[in-house]
């Protein structure tokens, strides 16, 4: 594995994408966004903003302004806070219920609509067809929560179209920043979403396999006909197209505000506590899969973005890295394999069947990949899965 010069991301990731002398796409782009986007940029990309929300305000109050696809996080604080306060706005919150909040994620999402003095949708479904597609989505994909990251999508959308608002205004844009630098910007596309978030999969992928889920568990998970799409108008933009986007700062404003909570108990994967507060399992054993996957974890995530923002340097920021990346999340791990009645001797089988034959080889029965400070390092037993091709992992064989 090779990592980027500026921050800790691998160079193979896809969130990196590529190598251009020695630093990712991310930093590359970060560096050329602080370059040229000074208070005038973002002065002008706000009065765009302006001009953009002004389309869409009730003419005569009688339904709501826009939707805010909301999970109770730090970001959903913040987004309904600048619309309506920054911007006198009528947002319309909408909320995907997983199941798996943390108590502080619960107790900051029961707060968003007297915290904020806002409407408050929220839809959850039955708790049994979730812990089917936990099962479901980590057998198949290695990940249990792909369907919370596709319902975040579709439930907003869906809820658009039956109730007439044509405008969802997200946060961040999460699978590239290089177009905040163009003279346009990106707006919201289903077909990009299911590219890029939700890797080309769909419902229908959740079918196949030994749960029995029927499409009628799942018509909340669909996106909304073309057609009705279409002659509904509806439109979706993001704030980091046009704010600066600091994800520290935003929490801390949020808490000094509306007295958002973090995290009380330190996450076992990574060091920031304000994030994930809707899943328990986002920054643990689902980024734990992800390091048996690709070598990395949120830790990474994290560090980088601060690396950017110039909260950490990167040497501390390996540190970090050395310290939560490869931790097995122990209380996490715990809680899911009970929700999902399954054995961690079973869980380990099933995730060693997704690791990256460009991260991972095999040496004495132990699973090795180079860590961030560019040495061969060891992290765990094989466990030796009749699914596992043991040949693809030969030490000649990993990038």
């Amino acid at each position: 594995m090779k990592y980027c010069q500026s921050c800790v991301y691998p160079i193979q990731t896809v969130t990196a994408q590529a190598e251009h002398g020695g630093f990712c796409n991310a930093c590359r782009t970060a560096a050329e966004l602080a370059r040229v986007a000074d208070a005038q940029f973002w002065n002008r990309r706000q009065a765009q903003f302006e001009q953009l929300i002004e389309q869409y305000r009730s003419p005569d109050g009688s339904n709501y302004d826009c939707i805010v696809p909301a999970s109770g996080g730090k970001d959903s604080y913040w987004q309904a806070y600048v619309l309506k306060y920054e911007y006198g706005m009528n947002p319309l919150l909408v909320s995907y219920h997983g199941n798996n909040f943390l108590p502080e994620g619960q107790r900051n999402l029961d707060r968003m609509r007297e915290a904020l003095g806002v409407d408050h949708l929220m839809f959850g479904p039955s708790v049994e067809t979730l812990r089917k597609l936990n099962r479901t989505c980590f057998k198949k994909f290695g990940d249990m929560n792909w369907h919370a990251h596709a319902a975040a999508n579709t439930v907003p959308l869906r809820t658009a179209v039956q109730f007439n608002v044509p405008l969802i205004v997200w946060g961040q844009l999460h699978w590239t920043v290089s177009d905040i630098l163009a003279e346009g910007h990106v707006e919201y596309s289903p077909a990009t979403v299911i590219e890029n978030e939700l890797r080309g999969l769909s419902w229908r992928d959740m079918m196949a396999g030994s749960e029995g889920l029927d499409p009628r568990e799942l018509i909340w998970l669909q996106f909304p006909a073309y057609e009705s799409l279409r002659a509904s108008g509806v439109r979706g933009v993001y704030l980091s197209n046009f704010f600066k986007w600091d994800a520290n700062e935003q929490a801390m404003l949020m808490q000094d505000k509306f007295e958002f909570e973090s995290a009380r108990e330190p996450f076992e994967r990574t060091y920031r506590t304000t994030s994930s507060l809707d899943d328990m399992h986002e920054s643990g054993v689902r980024d734990y899969l992800r390091f048996i996957k690709y070598g990395y974890g949120r830790a990474s995530d994290h560090a980088s973005h601060d690396i950017r923002d110039g909260y950490i340097t990167r040497h501390e920021a390996m540190g970090l890295v050395q310290l939560y990346d490869h931790v097995k999340p122990r209380r996490d791990l715990e809680r899911w394999l009970e929700y999902v009645e399954m054995s961690e001797a079973e869980f380990d089988q099933i995730a060693d069947t997704f690791r990256s034959p460009r991260v991972w080889w095999i040496e004495n029965g132990r699973w090795w990949k180079d860590n961030v400070w560019g040495r061969p390092s060891c992290y765990g037993d094989v466990n030796f899965s009749p699914a596992l091709e043991v040949s693809k992992y030969r030490r000649q064989d990993a990038a």
